[in-house]
């Protein structure tokens, strides 16, 4: 089942540099509709006996990759290999698979000592990026493009991560997070999380040509398909379309209209499983989820919520400036004059959102 159409409704605004604004009328998360679908499979199946878990914050500490992973040092994968390869020194000793940190622990990755404590405390950060066209998900890039981690506010331990990708020729909702755990269990092809993206065709697609894209289409990688397509309205040559997936293939939306014949003009992602792009959050802009937000997607994901408790800072009040007086009549003549601009709308209409 899909959860784009009661949720969401966008649209698109040209500014004089061909850049558009997204603005959704859905919450930023919404993981109502997912519990629900929890909820009744669980009611069709037996409930049977489970075992109490072990706490990772018990008295015998944390795996060293659970560690290392949450302060964005490596994925949980990366850090075994490290383990497997003798890169990880834990006491002097090289580290071997399963043993956990303790108070006092000396660690080194590579020959460089890990100040592991501090990834121990670190509260989980999420940020909504409204990527545009033209920038690449990168830490570096060898053609000197623009990179999207250059746009992120900075951190002072760990690393940010990206959450998928998007290609250069793509735009829209893009998360980061610094937490390794989470960001695996929202890319892990396990958890088939769902991604909704707004697409311009040209050309007319006809309903044979939906079906097929529904049933499946053979790609150089292997069969894919979309699982769910809804016609957004559009004018001329252009249609516009909101398209679901849940895979995270190179380029699969593209290659899919593409296998068809169909050109795609725009391309845009406004939905990450439970995740919406937030209203008025324009290109080039971040937007970090609060408290509330962050719980919700971590119970969506199936970790535990935080409770850490920030401490205000103390404000400083600054003293006040004497302003020299200005006439009201120099204050009017400042002001530049109002300039005429014509209001130029896409052709993609939140109101022939389609509603179920």
């Amino acid at each position: 089942m899909v959860y784009h159409s009661c949720y969401l409704s966008s649209k698109i605004k040209h500014n004089s540099k061909a850049e558009s604004l997204v603005k959704t009328q859905a919450p930023v998360i919404n993981i109502e509709p997912y519990v629900k679908d929890k909820e009744q499979a669980e009611s069709k199946t037996q409930p049977q006996p489970t075992e109490t878990p072990k706490s990772e914050n018990s008295p015998g500490g944390e795996r060293i990759q659970k560690v290392l992973a949450r302060g964005g040092v490596g994925s949980r994968r990366e850090v075994e290999r490290w383990i497997t390869e003798g890169l990880l020194i834990l006491n002097g000793q090289p580290a071997k698979l399963g043993e956990r940190l303790n108070a006092g622990d000396n660690l080194t990755l590579k020959g460089r000592p890990l100040r592991w404590e501090k990834f121990g405390v670190q509260p989980t950060r999420v940020l909504i990026y409204h990527k545009p066209t033209g920038e690449v998900v990168s830490r570096h890039d060898p053609e000197d493009r623009p990179i999207v981690f250059k746009r992120l506010p900075k951190l002072q331990t760990g690393r940010w991560i990206a959450v998928g990708r998007l290609d250069i020729n793509t735009q829209g909702l893009l998360l980061f997070t610094n937490n390794g755990e989470l960001a695996n269990r929202l890319m892990h092809p396990s958890s088939e999380i769902d991604r909704e993206y707004a697409v311009r065709i040209l050309g007319a697609v006809s309903e044979e040509n939906i079906a097929q894209l529904k049933k499946g289409v053979q790609l150089e990688d292997g069969l894919a398909k979309f699982d769910d397509i809804q016609f957004n309205g559009g004018e001329g040559a252009n249609r516009w379309y909101h398209v679901t997936v849940k895979e995270g293939r190179n380029r699969l939306v593209r290659r899919l209209w593409e296998a068809l014949e169909f050109q795609v003009s725009r391309l845009m992602r406004v939905r990450y499983g439970p995740i919406f792009l937030p209203d008025g959050l324009s290109v080039r802009q971040n937007h970090e989820l609060t408290a509330k937000e962050l719980d919700d997607l971590l119970t969506f994901v199936g970790l535990p919520t935080e409770k850490i408790e920030h401490a205000a800072k103390p404000r400083v009040q600054a003293k006040p400036k004497s302003k020299p007086a200005i006439k009201p009549h120099a204050r009017e003549s400042r002001r530049p004059a109002e300039r005429g601009r014509a209001d130029k709308r896409s052709s993609y209409d939140k109101n022939k959102r389609p509603r179920r």
